[in-house]
């Protein structure tokens, strides 16, 4: 079923929010979120402090929105690379791809999330982290379905539950991905998935 096409208003008034995000993303990373205001986002983004309030509510509702349209596109391409592919390894190493694809596409917003969620108390990321956190559990159980037909096909050895090796993964990654985010020139993201995918699927033990 295709999408319903947007009018020219809804266009053009999607184009303003993205711009407004945009800006916003661009301060808040050369920043921090506490040290910018409504008004620098505005001028930023080159629009009048009022046409931003039409938009968002206040500074909250614009980072909220920012970090969980983020995090939406992350899902989708994440989603859409395990459903490619053959068979199961061929799944996970499109997924290892996507997930560095997405990192690099998106750096400062996630050195942004990751920098102020891991500051002292800030109201916003309490129930933001727990819709975050709800959405990154459906695609674990969507990754873990990958290991278990991999499993029933012989393809994998039944070493763990499914939802455990999802996790394994998804940590083996995450940790390639933090070191090239910390020393992108010192530890790059590999372009060979099966750098990271022979971690967990080879081992450590030689035989």
């Amino acid at each position: 079923m295709q999408k319903e096409k947007l009018s020219r208003r809804e266009r053009e008034k999607l184009r303003q929010r993205q711009d407004m995000l945009a800006g916003a993303l661009d301060l808040f990373s050369e920043k921090g979120y506490h040290n910018v205001s409504m008004h620098e986002i505005a001028a930023k983004s080159e629009f009048a402090i009022g046409t931003l309030y039409k938009f968002f509510n206040n500074k909250e509702d614009l980072y909220k929105s920012l970090i969980l349209e983020k995090a939406d596109q992350f899902h989708e391409s994440l989603t859409k690379a395990i459903e490619e592919g053959d068979d199961e390894i061929e799944k996970l190493q499109a997924y290892i791809r996507a997930k560095g694809k997405v990192f690099r596409a998106n750096s400062s917003m996630i050195r942004l999330y990751f920098a102020e969620s891991r500051g002292a108390s800030f109201n916003i990321m309490a129930g933001l982290d727990s819709e975050i956190r709800d959405q990154h559990n459906e695609f674990l159980q969507k990754l873990a379905i990958v290991f278990d037909s991999g499993i029933k096909k012989n393809l994998f050895k039944k070493i763990s539950d499914p939802y455990h090796l999802a996790v394994c993964l998804e940590s083996i990654s995450n940790s390639f991905l933090f070191l090239w985010l910390e020393a992108p020139e010192q530890y790059p993201y590999p372009d060979d998935p099966d750098q990271i995918l022979d971690i967990l699927l080879k081992g450590l033990v030689s035989s």
